[in-house]
């Protein structure tokens, strides 16, 4: 009998494994699951050097994995940037710009957020602008806004990227003051682009930092029990800190990077066919630049996504206005069977129901013409009730966002632009009953946290997990906390692709799972948040502890 380097035993293992999906005990050696089981069967395993960990009391899940966050621009918030508590006002905003300003050379760059979407109208003249100039010193700031499509600049910043009334950006859009007609300083999707590369033409982050800010993003996750996570959006900074991560043994999680097609949000360079060229020489044990990404639509509180009906009628967008795709249906199939041949994944971004038919129906092309490629709706919030059925035809599987249902700014900017369909949103049971493969993720740091059990209440509650917000959204969309434990493993590493690797405690899969403090989700719905988590696991070796 093959002894085991490690055995753990306890009185719940969640195993995501509907053939076995609560058992007593595994055992762990080379960092895989070497069997599953009763404590009974694991003491066969047991050797002279077998380290035993018994958690008695406490529930052992697989490590949570999460579809969908940007972990390196989490870590650069933190370690490099002007970090802003969300939500807050405008005079708020511009004491900690001031009190920054005070700490940098004069020509030092400012940058950081999340600002509030619906602040957005309030900065959107040249009287706010010139305070945030006043509160800089006269420096180059920009802040990005909560959904991170968005951007708010000052006028050196607007200056050095050549944005003036003579100079617009082609892309997103610009808005103007009504009075004297030039740049605001709030700058939608692709148009704070040239903002970006001017931030990074002065310099940016060295390689190091960009190591530094992926090690933190991960070591982040790590501390809420995530081992496994895909990448939204990677630049080659974000590809090189990976690999060098991963091969002086640092990376304590199984990454699937998403290599950018059209960016419109970033400012990252290079992007399409030449990223993709690139991004096999950043693979590793670990990281797999598996996936490209594709944004198909915008957000809605900016009407940049594209709807079957139209938004609630304004003065600048009229009564019939959907929005638009960046691509139409030959564009999105030639990049989709492009990188098909190649081997790779999609996640294509749609927060309308517009751009999700639009993938589906390219996606069904696809099929036609033979290719079994992965393809993920990313957000998936809205969906027309003849698509769902869709996505388990098509094999499309829907990358979904639970944490930013609740509180307040988004969905309240998402009701004010579509009225009542706000309500009728992340149709998550109409889904999984489809038959639907349903992956979790976090959008941290669009969510202000990736804490997987956020997510895991949601999804059963329909209610803010935190209690910030009152009311519940569509609740006949919930679904049972079980359903919801499998969303946030085995789902979500299906989706990315390391279903066979990771997402569940099954022989010959990586050791990776997470010791909470208790079943979580055998408990109240409401309690689940507060469940603390006490380690992680990587390939079987601890790498978070808590306290």
């Amino acid at each position: 009998m093959v002894s085991a380097e490690l055995i753990v035993t306890g009185s719940v293992i969640r195993t995501a494994d509907r053939r076995k999906p609560v058992v007593e005990a595994f055992a762990v050696r080379d960092g895989r699951i070497l069997s599953v089981g009763t404590r009974a069967e694991m003491q066969a395993h047991r050797g002279p050097d077998t380290r035993m960990l018994d958690v008695g009391d406490a529930a052992v899940y697989p490590g949570f994995v999460d579809v969908h966050n940007h972990h390196a621009m989490a870590g650069r918030t933190e370690l490099f940037e002007l970090s802003l508590p969300p939500s807050l006002a405008l005079d708020d905003i511009l004491d900690l710009v001031r009190d920054k300003a005070q700490t940098l050379p004069p020509d030092a760059w400012i940058v950081g957020g999340p600002v509030s979407t619906t602040l957005l109208p309030t900065l959107a003249n040249t009287a706010t602008r010139q305070r945030l100039d006043e509160a800089a010193g006269g420096r180059p700031v920009v802040l990005v806004e909560d959904s991170r499509h968005n951007r708010w600049a000052s006028t050196r910043a607007l200056q050095l990227a050549g944005i003036t009334a003579d100079g617009i950006p082609s892309g997103g859009v610009t808005l103007l003051d009504p009075e004297d007609g030039t740049p605001t300083g709030v700058l939608l999707e692709a148009a704070g682009i040239p903002v970006q590369e001017a931030y990074d033409r002065s310099g940016g982050l060295t390689a190091e930092q960009h190591i530094e800010a992926s090690r933190r993003g991960v070591e982040i996750l790590n501390s809420f029990g995530i081992t496994t996570f895909q990448d939204a959006g990677v630049s080659t900074d974000i590809l090189a800190a990976l690999a060098a991560l991963d091969r002086s043994q640092e990376l304590s999680a199984w990454v699937v990077s998403s290599l950018l097609i059209n960016d419109e949000i970033f400012g990252f360079d290079p992007i399409g066919e030449a990223l993709i060229d690139l991004g096999e020489q950043y693979r590793t044990p670990h990281h797999r630049p598996d996936f490209v990404k594709i944004f198909l639509d915008g957000v809605p509180p900016a009407r940049t996504a594209s709807f079957l009906e139209p938004y609630v009628a304004d003065a600048v967008h009229g009564a019939h206005f959907h929005g638009e795709t960046t691509m139409d249906f030959d564009e999105l199939h030639t990049w989709l069977r492009s990188v098909a041949e190649r081997g790779l994944g999609a996640k294509v971004h749609c927060t309308g129901d517009g751009s999700a038919r639009l993938v589906l129906d390219v996606a069904a092309r696809i099929r036609a013409d033979g290719f079994t490629t992965p393809i993920q709706i990313a957000h998936g919030q809205f969906l027309a009730a003849d698509d769902i059925p869709r996505l388990r035809a098509l094999d499309v599987s829907a990358d979904i966002s639970p944490f930013i249902w609740f509180p307040g700014v988004i969905p309240q900017a998402l009701a004010e632009v579509l009225g009542d369909r706000a309500e009728h949103s992340q149709p998550n049971r109409a889904l999984i009953d489809a038959g639907a493969l349903v992956a979790g993720g976090s959008d941290w740091p669009v969510s202000e946290s990736p804490n997987t059990l956020e997510g895991l209440q949601g999804l059963v509650t329909r209610a803010d997990p935190l209690g910030r917000a009152p009311g519940v959204l569509w609740p006949e969309q919930a679904i049972t906390a079980e359903e919801a434990l499998e969303v946030f493993t085995i789902n979500a590493a299906t989706a990315m692709g390391l279903g066979s690797e990771t997402g569940s405690l099954v022989p010959g899969k990586s050791a990776d799972f997470v010791v909470l403090a208790r079943d979580a989700i055998a408990g109240p719905a409401d309690e689940i948040v507060h469940t603390p988590v006490r380690s992680t696991w990587f390939a079987g070796r601890e790498v978070y502890t808590a306290g």
